[in-house]
């Protein structure tokens, strides 16, 4: 089991990402997972593994983005 949570900061990222009218959907998805595991023990699901993995791994997304993703990456369940 993986104990991480989302951090106060990336917390924050990911509620001002959620609020912005001009956001992409891919963030808003990463936003709301993130937020979902701050002061939690829900891990990430797999499908949000992959998702996640593959944003991490595309050029085509801003560095918020991807610090969701990685934030979301880094509670996924350690034995998968």
């Amino acid at each position: 089991m993986n104990k991480k949570q989302t951090s106060s900061k990336v917390a924050s990222l990911a509620s001002q990402t959620l609020r912005n009218p001009n956001t992409s959907q891919t963030a808003k998805k990463l936003a709301g997972s993130a937020l979902s595991q701050h002061d939690t023990s829900k891990q990430t699901g797999a499908s949000m593994e992959d998702f996640a993995s593959k944003v991490l791994q595309s050029p085509k997304y801003n560095a918020d983005t991807k610090s969701l993703a990685g934030a979301v990456l880094s509670q996924s369940n350690k034995k998968r």
